[in-house]
């Protein structure tokens, strides 16, 4: 995942069954649309919560748009999911100063 306005999943192969490596990149597109979408539901109902919380909000949106075999197996890389939450509330913040 990375902080761009559109996160994107990236999975590390050396942590891949073989299955899964066989089925990376539709795996990859499943969890990256599933992410975009829940990004974006999460910023259009942001209202003033903090960072833990919006995290906490990324992660419960994300999984509740994928399989339920698919959401019990990912395991996003923390720190990341974190940067996304935090970039969310920064630009709620930002815009919140503009408009005054």
């Amino acid at each position: 995942m990375s902080e761009q306005d559109e996160p994107k999943v990236t999975l590390d192969v050396r942590q891949l069954g073989p299955v899964e490596r066989k089925l990376r990149g539709a795996l990859e597109e499943q969890l990256t649309s599933a992410l975009q979408a829940a990004a974006q539901r999460v910023r259009d109902g942001y209202a003033g919560e903090p960072v833990e919380v919006v995290g906490a909000r990324l992660l419960e949106e994300t999984r509740a748009g994928l399989h339920h075999d698919i959401a019990d197996a990912w395991q996003p890389d923390p720190a990341e999911l974190h940067r996304l939450a935090e970039t969310i509330v920064r630009r709620d913040t930002i815009a919140h100063h503009a408009a005054l």
